[in-house]
């Protein structure tokens, strides 16, 4: 029976796979051309990382080594040191070449040499190469490299009135498979490759997640419930790495019972686990390239929760972050592109590890004999008066917990600092009382929700900064609506305040009624002090 694998390239006769077709004949019609006795298109296949580069330039790859017109040549870049300098690597792929075409080509060192190896002095027919891991090397060298391919492009097109196989250069088609530096982006001089066609790899689609699973039911007998495909999907957003290990952990390392159906209670033990305790380096990279700078001051201010950022390609952190699986975009309306967590997932991993990272330590939350009869019970939780607490707390230590705070450029501390903070209060004031308190995010950006278990009952609370008059309308109405999607009738809507006085914390904190929506909103405001 076939399994989910989230490791390396899927085998297709062992792995279940989505068969993308459409995805697949784009990329072997670039190659092969549209009228291939004219010759294919030198492009680039790129996208977000574990999203299926590989895989489906693979499988063009399979499709044409059956077409005698043509030579067909993969060769992987993963294992080339990115200081080696070019020389060596344009020897490295012309030896690469000679093994596979059987032909006894000596490792060209120079620019001049190199192009020559695709002459029709030197091999007998149209040849199309497919270089994985381009971005691999350093951009010096890429420079370097996708200038020759230039120029024998160029070459080529001048030779129009002749067929593929006729041309001086017998380079059909060229793929360049990478993240990032394959467009160019990181070239300072300019991009020397601007003949390239563009091929866009995106995460699977919600129809070829569920098509996988619905495989798995067929093939395997066992019932999967549907909600567990949708919140798996939710979850990932269709990135094929993340999708395939949740595919793997469902149906395999926890699935212990195959006679009965996955139900949303085996998807909630796999997710708790899968938040706190396994590894799986697809996430681990996603982290560590989140955490480096100057990333990260990026990644905190996506945190926060009165303004949206603007997707923009050409941003360096952007482009960084989304080639690397931070982040996507989010398309509001027509015109609008805003930067968002690139899933809930992944925006959860990274808050829980900027939680640890920035409030290692939470101190003293309440003297010793404190009675904290008006904030828990044996059977409630008043939200209101805990948040209070939190606030009288935050004053008292705020010297010491926010020492070493990051900040921004102004030298304000980060707003994301203060949600941490929360969180983690809050789960260090539940823990003796076996409550649990954990993150949400609805919407990949301006929103953070804390949902707290305690004692059979789920309370929420949504995290904002006070901004002004229309900010303040408008996430009354958001609260309302994330509690009516909760399934709860009442919702604590926390604003962040510098200061605040008397009489508008009496205005303010007026309780808001959905009547529409049957919720209850208690807007509360909590003073932070100076952020200077």
């Amino acid at each position: 029976m076939r399994k989910f694998s989230s490791y390396g390239s899927v085998d297709t006769e062992s792995h279940y796979y989505t068969p993308r077709k459409k995805l697949l004949e784009l990329a072997y019609t670039q190659l092969i051309g549209e009228i291939p006795d004219k010759g294919g298109h030198y492009i680039t296949a790129w996208g977000p990382r574990q999203t299926g580069k590989t895989w489906i330039m693979q499988q063009a790859l399979f499709r044409l080594q059956k077409d005698e017109r043509f030579d067909v040549v993969p060769i992987v870049l993963q294992t080339i040191p990115e200081e080696r300098d070019i020389s060596g690597v344009l020897k490295y792929i012309s030896t690469q070449l000679a093994l596979s075409l059987n032909k006894p080509i000596e490792g060209a060192d120079t620019p001049e040499a190199f192009e020559e190896q695709f002459s029709r002095r030197v091999i007998d027919k149209p040849l199309i190469l497919i270089l994985d891991e381009f971005d691999n090397l350093s951009a010096k060298v890429i420079a370097g490299l996708v200038k020759s391919f230039r120029n024998i492009y160029i070459s080529r097109q001048n030779q129009a009135g002749k067929t593929s196989g006729e041309k001086d250069y017998l380079l059909h088609s060229l793929a360049l498979i990478g993240v990032r530096a394959v467009l160019g982006i990181e070239n300072v001089t300019g991009s020397p490759f601007n003949v390239q066609r563009s091929l866009h790899i995106p995460d699977l689609t919600f129809e070829e997640v569920r098509g996988m699973f619905d495989w798995y039911q067929k093939e395997s007998g066992q019932m999967i419930e549907t909600d567990v495909v949708e919140r798996l999907f939710y979850e990932t957003q269709g990135q094929p790495g993340l999708t395939c290990w949740f595919g793997e952990l469902l149906t395999e390392t926890y699935n212990m019972q195959t006679d009965h159906a996955i139900t949303m209670d085996d998807f909630e033990e796999v997710y708790a686990d899968a938040i706190d305790v396994l590894p799986n380096n697809n996430i681990l990279n996603i982290i560590s390239k989140a955490k480096q700078t100057p990333y990260k001051s990026f990644v905190l201010e996506m945190f926060r929760t009165d303004a949206k950022i603007r997707f923009r390609y050409d941003n360096q952190n952007i482009n960084f972050l989304y080639m690397n699986g931070v982040v996507s975009r989010e398309k509001i309306g027509r015109k609008g592109n805003y930067v968002k967590f690139a899933c809930p997932y992944i925006q959860k991993r990274l808050f829980n590890c900027f939680a640890d990272d920035l409030v290692p330590q939470t101190g003293r939350l309440h003297a010793p004999f404190e009675d904290l009869s008006d904030t828990v019970t044996d059977k409630n939780l008043n939200i209101r008066n805990l948040l209070g607490r939190y606030q009288d707390y935050l004053l008292k230590n705020r010297s010491w917990l926010l020492e070493n705070a990051p900040r921004r450029s102004d030298l304000r501390i980060y707003e994301a600092v203060y949600h941490f903070n929360l969180y983690m209060y809050l789960q260090a004031f539940l823990r003796s009382r076996k409550g649990v308190v954990y993150p949400e995010f609805p919407t990949g950006n301006g929103q953070i929700d804390l949902i707290i278990k305690y004692q059979g009952k789920t309370y929420g609370i949504e995290v904002k900064s006070y901004t002004d008059k229309p900010g303040y309308h408008e996430a009354l109405d958001q609260a309302a609506r994330y509690a009516k999607s909760l399934g709860i009738s009442e919702i604590t809507l926390a604003f962040f305040i510098e200061a605040i006085d008397d009489d508008n914390r009496c205005k303010y904190e007026a309780i808001y009624t959905d009547e529409k929506r049957g919720v209850t909103v208690r807007p509360v405001f909590v003073e932070i002090g100076s952020r200077d």
